[in-house]
C-alpha cells in the first residue's frame, strides 16, 4: 500500500510558513534582566550590548553599513542635517520675523496717526477757547451748558496739555 505524500508534504509547508514570523522578532534583556522577545524593535533606553537578535533584514543593513570612526571611540554621531528642511526652517524664521516687524511699523503708524489727530483736534479746541466766543457743551444729564471763565480757563488748560503731549 502506497502512502500519500502530500500529507506529509503540507504539514512542513505549514509548520515553514509558521515559522518565517519567527525570523522578524527582536530579543533583548530589559533593565529588570529579563528576556524580552517583540515583533517591534526594544524601547529607545536599551542599550546596544542587551539586545540579543534582530530581524534578518536589520542585521543585514546593519552589518552592510560601515561603523563611523567616531562610534568606534564612544562617541556621539551627530544626525546629518537635511539642508532643505533647515532651509526652509530659516524662510519660516525670517517670513515670521518679517511679519512681526510689519505690524510693529503698522502698529506705530497707528499710533502715530491717533497722535496728529489729537494734536490737530487740541489746537483747534484751543484756538476756540482763546477767541472768546461763546462755547457750550453737554453735561452728563443731557443739558447744553454755556462755560463760564473757570470752565473756559479748566478746558484751555486741559488743549494746552494735549497739545504739549501730542504735537511734538
Amino acid at each position: 500500500m502506497r502512502r500519500p505524500i502530500a500529507a506529509p508534504l503540507l504539514a512542513v509547508l505549514a509548520s515553514a510558513l509558521l515559522a518565517v514570523p519567527a525570523l522578524a522578532q527582536w530579543k533583548w534583556v530589559d533593565s529588570a534582566g529579563h528576556v524580552q522577545y517583540s515583533d517591534l524593535p526594544p524601547p529607545a533606553g536599551v542599550p546596544e550590548k542587551d539586545i540579543l537578535q534582530r530581524p534578518n533584514a536589520v542585521q543585514r543593513r546593519t552589518a552592510a553599513a560601515p561603523a563611523p570612526a567616531s562610534a568606534a571611540s564612544g562617541a556621539l554621531v551627530p544626525k546629518p542635517v537635511d539642508s532643505e528642511l533647515e532651509a526652509k526652517r530659516k524662510k519660516t524664521e525670517q517670513d515670521e520675523e518679517a511679519r512681526k516687524k510689519a505690524q510693529q511699523k503698522a502698529e506705530e503708524a497707528k499710533v502715530a496717526a491717533a497722535r496728529a489727530d489729537n494734536c490737530t483736534r487740541a489746537r483747534a479746541q484751543l484756538r476756540t477757547l482763546d477767541s472768546g466766543v461763546r462755547v457750550a457743551r453737554i453735561n452728563e444729564q443731557g443739558e447744553r451748558e454755556v462755560l463760564d471763565d473757570a470752565g473756559r480757563a479748566q478746558e484751555a488748560q486741559r488743549a494746552r496739555d494735549i497739545v504739549a503731549s501730542d504735537c511734538k
